[in-house]
């Protein structure tokens, strides 16, 4: 069965700094079996209702601002499969879970800036999926659920966001952890390494400094959506941690 994965995707510019993190992306092809698609939820494509992309060929969106001139040059023309979002919406369907396509949307920096560095020829189909900020994080972690049988067919399940991310809070100078941000991660970690379901969907009354780790949820979403998938077997394993800008997390997490 594929694992599936959480990604913190960072800054935009992620996707050209070279550091212990990116290294793990760029190798990461190297030794997983190239999967026959992806599937990725995206912290930064929000809907009230769960929405499967359609596009026939992505266009890349460039929402941010302020960044280095050659990230407004890089493209990503990933293709769709439409068999794929069919299957997936018919998963949707079974579980109760409501879902419409969009057939306009590309991909934003939240997906195109990590699959850029895992898989750079863009040769893999992708279909990219909307996170709900508004729903519970049990509602959450069943959807993410709901698409588990995917793993069996050799589909990567990719859930892009972020553990720690508050922006107001970033120190662009710093190139130590804040103790805070740490707390908050082996918090995480714990729970998650133990599959504690009951604590993580309370995070936001049970972790230290969790209001200040995440002042908004959409980053943290796909966390819980990519665990989701891993239900049947109830093993998580981090890979890799660090921090930028004091309190900005780069994390991956595997689901087996």
């Amino acid at each position: 069965m594929m694992p599936s994965y959480f990604f913190a995707h960072g800054a935009p510019s992620i996707v050209l700094e070279d550091n212990e993190y990116t290294q793990l992306l760029k190798t990461f092809k190297d030794h997983t079996p190239k999967p026959k698609a992806i599937v990725l939820f995206s912290a930064h494509w929000e809907e009230a209702v769960q929405t499967v992309s359609a596009a026939e060929k992505y266009e890349t969106i460039y929402d941010f601002g302020g960044f280095q001139d050659e990230l407004y040059e890089m493209t990503y023309p990933a293709q769709s499969d439409r068999q794929l979002i069919e299957q997936i919406q018919s998963m949707f369907a079974k579980q109760d879970i409501q879902s419409v396509l969009n057939e306009r949307r590309g991909l934003d920096h939240g997906a195109w800036a990590v699959l850029k560095l895992l898989y750079p020829d863009a040769d893999i189909p992708v279909i990219a999926l909307s996170v709900n900020r508004n729903l519970s994080n049990a509602q959450q972690y069943q959807i993410g659920k709901a698409l588990t049988e995917l793993r069996e067919q050799d589909i990567l399940i990719i859930g892009s966001g972020g553990t720690v991310h508050n922006l107001r809070g970033l120190k662009w100078q710093s190139d130590r952890a804040d103790e805070w941000a740490e707390k908050f991660d082996n918090w995480l970690q714990s729970k998650l390494e133990s599959w504690d379901t009951q604590s993580l969907f309370q995070y936001r009354e049970l972790a230290p400094h969790a209001e200040e780790a995440v002042p908004t949820n959409e980053h943290f979403i796909p966390l819980l959506l990519a665990m989701g998938t891993g239900d049947a077997n109830r093993e998580a394993k981090l890979i890799h941690r660090s921090y930028q800008y004091g309190n900005l997390s780069l994390s991956c997490w595997q689901f087996n």
